[in-house]
């Protein structure tokens, strides 16, 4: 593989693209901002009565943020302020426009308005107009989700988003989109399906034939809708700008095909700092490849969604601040959501802490804001195994079989990247290290690229019981029937870790293949027979592949030693990394091109954020003393600490360039000049 040395000349070659996705994300104002809504419903009666332009001024001068999304309709489909739309359905008691007020005074403050709009996800219009509802596999009509083939998008939401954007108003961030998508029997929509397809018989579960044609047809026709509206709403008013909530993320990591002016989401309440640092790697990706701004919500609040919908308290500013870290490492803009009052006006009891992440946030906005990666370790995310996992049309699910994996990678100090096939075609040289992990249903042409990619110097971590069967001739393994069993225990350089998860057993066939680590007696804690992982030497590369599913051990009990045995299995395939940080495993290292700059984020991941049953905690220990050792070709003129613009004395030998940052409070990048 390339030398660390190499990957800075292509990064260079990336600059340019660097400056337009900076550019893009300057025009859109959307670095940090803050969103309000309720969801509101017909017996709101008191909507406007309450709006305060000092309270409102307050809010603004003290934050000051790039913008602010407040409710216009929420998932009932009631719009909260005096739509003329003839199909909307209005909340009776509006007592002031809140959209008037909110435009009036965010431009008076030069602050951006966006509103928030539930698009697919309308229980209001479907009880005027069920015949606008998909309809389900039984024939009844599903009460709160519209069908992207019906009359919904052209008679209502079109429309109201052309109205939203006569008010003057910035832009939409559309809510209830991808992940309220379901799969429409609706009369339109199956002589779409007969008419695309050629097929006949229509498929109405998961066992008859034709099921994922249909589950194909269904995600097209929701990428069509899209389509379909937003460039309807830029012919209208082409500077209003629209995101659909989720869009071209986890849920839907396809290539960008439609016109939306930037990419969002909002991240689940809990365990917020993990899930931050994964979807904002998919976000990056995304918006690095197709020029796309791109920004991730926090919860300004925990909260559990099954299944009692149970509120917690209030996030702290440091818990925040952690999840704005791992998202404004990567590129991102950041913005927190806080409940909007039923009378659509904003309260100021959280005004301190939305201080307190706004100074956080811009303190670091010149350092962060327009970076992008150098390859270094690529975690697989395949669109081929989200769709074929994934229940729903758009889901989530397949991130719980990688997140573990990744927060493993991340807690052993690796910098890495999670990308999708559209990312790695054609690039796949520049990364030393690509780890597929769980990644069960791979196209035929890819899974080939990855193999010749290892064969001509790459390095591929395998991990999982069917992901290491797909490659199993590769492997020099040959499969066997894997006994049922309980938890099994693994040893590896003279320590043991418990691995609960599916598992596949092997025998090993191949000369190039050697047994890494084995398996501990239950009783004996003595070695046994069978192969947990293996390495093979593959052309001039390697296959390194793990028996058995090991994300669900981690990511639900963060063990020190599963993180030790990953790592143990990807150093080696990485002797050359431009960055080593040592000192903490809580430490989480983001390796940047920023400003034609190298940047070294570092971030302190201290905290029970991943504990469920921890709303929220206001203290992060500081870590001290931790090294950082870089590879470089001669020794940087300075290394300083942002933002606490600190230059850390630099020891340099053999290409190597050693400081020692001596304190990390939440968030540092080291800039290298």
């Amino acid at each position: 593989m390339k030398s660390a040395l190499l990957l800075f000349g292509f990064v260079l070659v990336c600059v340019q693209v660097v400056a337009q996705s900076a550019s893009n994300s300057a025009t859109l104002r959307r670095y940090f901002g803050l969103h309000f809504d309720f969801h509101a419903v017909k017996s709101d009666s008191l909507i406007g009565r309450n709006l305060s332009e000092k309270s409102l001024d307050s809010l603004l001068t003290a934050v000051k943020p790039d913008f602010i999304q407040v409710d216009c309709k929420g998932h009932p489909g009631v719009s909260s302020y005096p739509s003329k739309v003839t199909t909307a359905t209005v909340a009776p008691h509006i007592v002031n426009d809140p959209l008037a007020f909110y435009r009036s005074v965010t431009r008076r403050h030069g602050v951006d308005l966006y509103l928030h709009y539930s698009g697919v996800f309308d229980e209001a219009v479907l009880a005027k107009h069920p015949g606008w509802a998909a309809q389900k596999a039984n024939g009844t009509i599903d009460a709160s989700k519209t069908s992207v083939h019906g009359p919904y998008v052209d008679s209502l939401l079109i429309p109201q988003l052309n109205e939203l954007a006569d008010y003057g108003a910035d832009g939409v961030w559309v809510d209830g989109e991808c992940w309220a998508t379901v799969l429409d029997y609706s009369p339109t929509a199956l002589a779409k399906f007969r008419a695309e397809t050629g097929i006949q018989t229509i498929p109405r579960s998961d066992k008859d034939a034709g099921y994922d044609a249909f589950k194909a047809f269904s995600r097209r026709s929701f990428v069509q809708y899209i389509d379909h509206y937003v460039d309807a709403v830029h012919r209208h008013r082409p500077s209003f700008r629209v995101a659909s909530n989720w869009a071209y993320s986890s849920m839907m990591p396809e290539p960008v095909q439609t016109n939306v002016d930037f990419l969002s989401g909002d991240l689940t309440p809990s365990n917020s700092v993990n899930s931050a640092a994964l979807e904002g790697r998919i976000m990056a990706a995304q918006g690095q490849l197709y020029h796309k701004p791109w920004d991730l919500m926090s919860w300004g609040f925990w909260y559990e969604f099954n299944p009692t919908k149970k509120q917690g308290d209030q996030k702290s500013a440091v818990h925040l601040m952690q999840e704005a870290a791992e998202i404004i490492s990567l590129g991102g803009g950041f913005q927190t959501y806080y409940q909007q009052n039923r009378d659509a006006s904003i309260s100021l009891r959280d005004l301190p802490v939305m201080v307190e992440v706004s100074r956080f946030v811009r303190a670091r906005q010149p350092f962060c804001a327009g970076s992008m990666a150098i390859p270094q370790v690529a975690v697989l995310y395949a669109n081929t195994t989200v769709n074929a996992f994934n229940q729903p049309l758009f889901g989530n699910g397949q991130t719980q079989r990688i997140n573990g994996v990744l927060t493993a990678l991340l807690d052993a100090q690796f910098p890495v990247e999670v990308l999708s096939e559209q990312h790695l075609q054609g690039r796949m040289k520049q990364y030393p290290v690509i780890v597929v992990s769980q990644q069960d249903s791979l196209n035929p042409a890819f899974r080939q690229e990855l193999l010749d990619y290892a064969r001509q110097g790459g390095h591929l971590l395998l991990i999982g019981a069917k992901t290491t069967r797909l490659f199993a001739a590769e492997l020099g393994v040959a499969p066997m029937t894997t006994k049922p069993g309980g938890p099994k225990r693994v040893q590896y350089n003279g320590q043991s870790v418990v691995l609960t998860g599916p598992f596949q057993s092997v025998r090993i066939t191949g000369k190039d293949t050697k047994a890494v680590d084995q398996f501990l007696g239950s009783k004996t804690d003595n070695p046994t027979a069978g192969v947990i992982a293996t390495e093979t030497a593959y052309g001039q590369g390697k296959l390194t592949a793990v028996y058995a599913d090991l994300s669900q051990d981690y990511q639900k009990h963060q063990s020190a030693r599963l993180r030790d045995f990953i790592a143990s299995l990807a150093r080696p395939l990485l002797p050359k990394p431009v960055v080593e940080v040592s000192g903490s495993h809580l430490v989480h290292v983001v390796l940047n091109r920023q400003s034609n700059k190298l940047a070294i984020n570092l971030i302190n991941t201290g905290g029970r954020h991943a504990d469920p049953q921890v709303f929220t905690y206001d203290e992060v220990p500081p870590l001290t003393n931790l090294t950082i050792r870089l590879r470089t070709a001669k020794k940087p003129k300075r290394i300083m600490q942002q933002p606490e613009n600190k230059a850390l004395p630099v020891r340099y030998a053999g290409g190597i360039a050693t400081v020692t940052v001596p304190q990390l409070d939440i968030h540092s990048v080291l800039v290298v000049e």
